[in-house]
């Protein structure tokens, strides 16, 4: 390879590293942006957040207070409000400017291929969330919560021989960064579980999976399911039920999606002469 050749290939190279460059400042700046806003409103977004506590709380008569047990952990709290918050807010901008890197990359019939995909991504996230905000959380406070021990005397009462003193009460005294902790971790599980039809199109899209494939594997991937209903959902068996019933649907909707496409697929092919029978290739 001659070294004028060498000097011709490079030049694209820094071109694209100096795009690179570019769109990701952009981005950046759009997060530091969004975290800074957020930061000034984290304690609304965290009365949004701490909602389905404080109902569980209100049903049983309680009032809905979270403590600070570190002396920094309202700071904190803040900060990580304020970078899930910043992300979810400056994701359109980050989204728009991974496709102006991408998209001049990219086919026509290709551009008009992915674009859904990354649209229909955030979009099924935040179903996930929403379901997981509205339907599983309260149900999983209000497991969490028939733990309490409260009423201390008719406890004692029901046991011959014993006196109320010796009852131990159990009460919810929640920490704020705890409680942060796990409303998050049940709000990005649920969250990624909804990706799962956005990703088997598109691994079907690109022709790494087929409708046939996924079908003849349906036993494998409930079990599958029922266990990642029992990992992410509290030890009830209600929870875990409502998550199955969300995500599989979703799982036919994709074997669904696949074969339309494959067989617009197929329908393109044959009109244009270039489809070939698996039988008459064997």
């Amino acid at each position: 390879m001659t070294s004028e050749h060498i000097e011709d290939t490079s030049a694209p190279l820094i071109e694209h590293l100096a795009e690179l460059r570019t769109r990701i400042l952009y981005a950046l700046a759009a997060f530091v942006i969004s975290v800074g806003l957020c930061y000034f409103i984290w304690h609304p977004i965290f009365n949004l957040l701490t909602h389905p506590i404080c109902s569980a709380l209100a049903e049983r008569g309680q009032v809905c207070q979270l403590q600070l047990i570190k002396m920094q952990e309202g700071f904190f709290v803040a900060l990580n409000i304020a970078m899930l918050g910043g992300f979810v807010l400056a994701f359109p901008m980050i989204a728009f400017q991974l496709w102006r890197f991408i998209a001049p990359g990219l086919y026509r019939n290709e551009k008009r291929a992915f674009l859904p995909f990354l649209i229909a991504s955030p979009v099924m996230f935040l179903f996930g969330c929403a379901f997981a905000y509205f339907l599983i959380l309260p149900m999983a406070f209000d497991f969490f919560l028939s733990f309490q021990v409260s009423d201390v005397s008719i406890a004692a009462d029901q046991v011959e021989g014993q006196r109320a003193n010796e009852m131990a009460a159990i009460g919810f005294a929640g920490s704020m960064e705890e409680y942060l902790k796990l409303t998050t971790k049940f709000l990005i599980a649920f969250g990624l579980c909804f990706q799962m039809p956005v990703a088997l199109t598109l691994m079907g899209r690109a022709g790494l999976i087929s409708a046939k494939g996924l079908a003849s594997v349906r036993k494998y991937a409930v079990v599958a399911m029922l266990t990642l209903a029992a990992t992410v959902t509290p030890p009830d068996v209600a929870s875990q039920v409502i998550l199955f019933i969300a995500i599989y649907p979703l799982f036919e909707v994709s074997i669904w999606i696949i074969r339309r496409m494959e067989k617009t697929r197929e329908a393109k092919m044959r009109a244009e002469g270039t489809w070939v029978d698996e039988e008459d290739d064997e």
